[in-house]
């Protein structure tokens, strides 16, 4: 391996690195520096996140930019503000003692007469998001006409968050002489069109195979039902010794209700995604970098511009739609020559995505069972003697404040200390996860082709009962999936989950499967239920359902209240309005619990709206 004084650099540059603590060149670094310094070349670079792609641009930048001269000479186009400020960041801590250089960051979200102030007093290089970019050129603050080089990183990243037309603008506004750089840890079509459109005869390096992830990641995947994915990731996190990660959510809504229910349990975590302010983008990032903040629960865009070398874990609620999205969210960990875990939480459906990855990124990926309650405890109780054994005793200033300890517990035996001493971290996690049940799911799908059930799309995860098949006129169109409905029976029924059998989820109404011994009670728990401002009501059928081929199912007997009138149970008495989710207006209220389970895991039952 080379060291920085063999790549050609200058020695107050190299001096300022070996400052910073850097003392050789990752390999993405060693081949592109001494390419870059000619200053005369285009380079396009494959390498995956946390490879140090910004010092290999980077430092070639600073040796290259003219400080006499305060036009602006170079453009970095990156796709979120986070990954723009990080740059910029980077760009200050090598630069700061070999040149006066001017580096402006110019992102959406935050004061554009800021900004602009900024790069009138003379910006030599801006650090920008596209979009925000477009918007400086066309108020005539940002001029392309002297633009010598062009860097993209996270090339792949802009086109997937449709930047393509943005690229395009600023590309055909800038010199035919100038330079392109760009960076991606992978080479999507598209990415290939830009090399093509706007680069002369690029050299290319890359790190690896392509589309190959990180040696240091280990990919590891557990399978759950849907409604257990919460439960599934407080065991991993309560297990994972000194876990410090970045929680996956598809949608903003997701990211925000896991963030606040990890909060709600006691957990060090937040929330990062784009209807935050800036300020408070700010405010979480910053908790984070500095390890104030344990678990990061972030949507794929949000999370671009993380640079934190030391996060232990990448967890996927959700598995992305794109290979691209698995490899960015993948590289936060196992940065800077770590080692890190990439987990993914799935359901038998998203199997097939598993599958596939392991093919383009030819990585296999390794199950892992969801630890049961007792290894959790088992786990806490020994972190925390190992604590006791290794921690630091400071002797001089402890001794003053010992006789009055050693009083205290002076009627107490070593086995008798040393039970209460446990018995501190064990007894709230025994409390919780007291009868814990196996979340744990079979992976068959992987070789087994999903029935007619799962294809389409009807739900039929659960298994198939010789009991009671039950109309209900709640479905899809009051906001409801399958967890979503077994929770609602599970509540107002007072019953557990093993005692109902395939749920078929319609638009307006749905199936149930009950155990015989259980369908009284589940229909008077419904009595005077509303889901939505809509009245429930249960009804035993015969006959299919018209997936099933059949017409209208034959009703037998109607239980519950609908159609606006009273109606007597067949326990009689007359119901009225238990409101479940929402006001007769119909106004849908946010969930309140996760994922439409109906029980604690230490099993006692709770009543919660959800919608």
């Amino acid at each position: 391996m080379k060291s920085f004084n063999e790549l050609g650099l200058s020695g107050q540059v190299v001096e300022a690195i070996r400052q910073m603590g850097f003392e050789n060149p990752t390999p993405i670094q060693e081949q592109a520096i001494p390419v870059l310094l000619q200053g005369n070349t285009d380079l396009v670079g494959l390498a995956q996140t946390g490879t140090g792609k910004t010092a290999a641009f980077g430092l070639p930048l600073i040796e290259l930019i003219d400080e006499k001269n305060r036009t602006t000479q170079a453009l970095i186009l990156a796709p979120t503000r986070e990954l723009s400020v990080q740059i910029t960041n980077d760009l200050e801590n090598f630069s700061k003692a070999v040149k006066d250089l001017n580096i402006v960051t110019v992102y959406g979200g935050a004061s554009i007469s800021d900004q602009i102030r900024k790069v009138k007093k003379g910006a030599q290089i801006i650090v920008a998001t596209p979009g925000r970019l477009i918007d400086l050129i066309e108020r005539k603050v940002v001029s392309l006409g002297t633009i010598k080089y062009v860097v993209l990183d996270e090339a792949d990243e802009m086109l997937n968050m449709g930047f393509k037309e943005a690229i395009d603008e600023i590309l055909s506004g800038t010199p035919d002489d100038k330079n392109v750089w760009l960076f991606s840890a992978t080479m999507p079509r598209e990415v290939r069109e830009i090399s093509k459109n706007y680069m002369n005869n690029p050299q290319e390096i890359t790190m690896g195979e392509r589309n190959q992830g990180n040696e240091n990641i280990d990919h590891q995947y557990i399978v759950v039902d849907e409604r257990d994915k919460y439960m599934a990731l407080k065991r991993i996190v309560d297990y994972s010794t000194d876990i410090f990660g970045v929680i996956f959510c598809r949608t903003k809504i997701d990211t925000q209700r896991v963030a606040e229910s990890l909060m709600k349990d006691g957990y060090n975590a937040d929330a990062l995604h784009g209807d935050l302010t800036q300020m408070q983008r700010d405010r979480v990032m910053k908790s984070f970098k500095n390890k104030t903040l344990q678990l990061l629960v972030a949507t794929d865009v949000a999370a671009r511009g993380i640079d934190v070398t030391a996060i232990t874990h990448v967890i996927h609620m959700n598995m992305p739609d794109e290979m691209e999205y698995y490899t960015h969210r993948s590289g936060r960990t196992a940065r800077a020559g770590k080692k890190g875990i990439s987990l993914a939480i799935v359901s038998k459906k998203d199997l097939g995505k598993i599958s596939q990855i392991e093919k383009t990124l030819k990585r296999r990926f390794t199950k892992i069972m969801i630890p049961t309650g007792d290894e959790v405890c088992q786990k806490k109780i020994m972190e925390l003697t190992h604590k006791m054994r290794n921690v630091e005793v400071n002797e001089e200033e402890i001794d003053s404040f010992l006789p009055e300890v050693y009083h205290e517990l002076m009627d107490l035996s070593k086995e008798d200390i040393i039970k209460r001493f446990a018995s501190i971290e064990f007894n709230r996690f025994l409390a919780y996860y007291r009868d814990a049940r196996d979340l744990n799911k079979s992976d068959r799908a992987r070789t087994i082709p999903s029935d007619d059930r799962d294809r389409d799309g009807s739900g039929g995860s659960y298994p198939s009962t010789t009991g009671d098949r039950v109309f209900i006129n709640v479905g899809r169109m009051d906001g409801l999936e399958v967890g979503d409905l077994l929770g609602l029976i599970c509540d107002y029924g007072d019953i557990d989950k093993t005692k109902i059998g395939k749920i078929d989820l319609k638009g307006a109404f749905s199936f149930i499967e009950l155990e015989k011994d259980v369908t009284e009670k589940v229909f008077k728990g419904f009595e005077g239920v509303e889901v939505r401002g809509r009245k429930v009501r249960l009804e035993m059928t015969t006959g299919r359902s018209d997936r099933d081929g059949g017409g209208a199912p034959e009703r037998k007997r109607s239980y519950g209240s609908g159609g606006g009138s009273r109606e007597r149970s067949s326990g009689g008495g007359e119901k009225r309005g238990k409101s479940y989710g929402g006001s007769s207006s119909g106004e849908k209220k946010d969930r309140s619990s996760w994922g439409g389970g109906s029980r604690s895991e230490g099993g006692e039952r709770e009543r919660k709206k959800r919608w």
